[in-house]
């Protein structure tokens, strides 16, 4: 990857994760400005996909079309799978040990997430959508019914 590409996808990035803060009170950005961002993030997504790329600090939108039982290996994770307006898949996989569980969630919802991407055959993860307590990893979150589980 040449050193443009690299301040690019850093650019990127950041502004994702700015783009991608869970909104504190009202909001001021304008429909244009978060379709856009979602276009953005989808872009990355795909791209992140497509180059088989882990640990990539991503925020974007899906709808969920499968509901799992819970992960219970470990720390527990409530996990979905939401279809992006591309087509793409992600399973989110949610802590529910650092982070309240969505109890809310239903087929057919849209969730908002910032966490990080995983690679998978299947279209991607996506976890760390909660806190870090040790302060060490960049903080996620899943917004639904405009409910922040963080």
């Amino acid at each position: 990857m040449h050193i443009t590409q690299k301040l690019l996808a850093i650019t990127l990035i950041v502004l994702l994760a700015i783009a991608c803060e869970p909104p504190q009170g009202n909001s001021n950005i304008s429909e244009p400005a978060q379709s856009e961002t979602v276009d953005s993030s989808e872009k990355l997504l795909q791209e992140a996909f497509k180059e088989q790329k882990n640990d990539l600090q991503v925020g974007g939108q899906g709808k969920v079309i499968k509901l799992l039982s819970d992960d219970l290996d470990g720390s527990k994770h409530q996990r979905f799978i939401i279809k992006l307006s591309s087509g793409q898949t992600l399973l989110v996989a949610h802590n529910i040990d650092l982070a309240p569980r969505i109890k809310a969630l239903q087929v057919g919802d849209m969730v908002t997430f910032y966490g990080e991407y995983e690679w998978n055959p299947e279209g991607g993860v996506i976890h760390w959508t909660h806190h870090d307590p040790a302060g060490e990893h960049i903080g996620g979150w899943i917004k639904h019914d405009g409910k922040i589980y963080q």
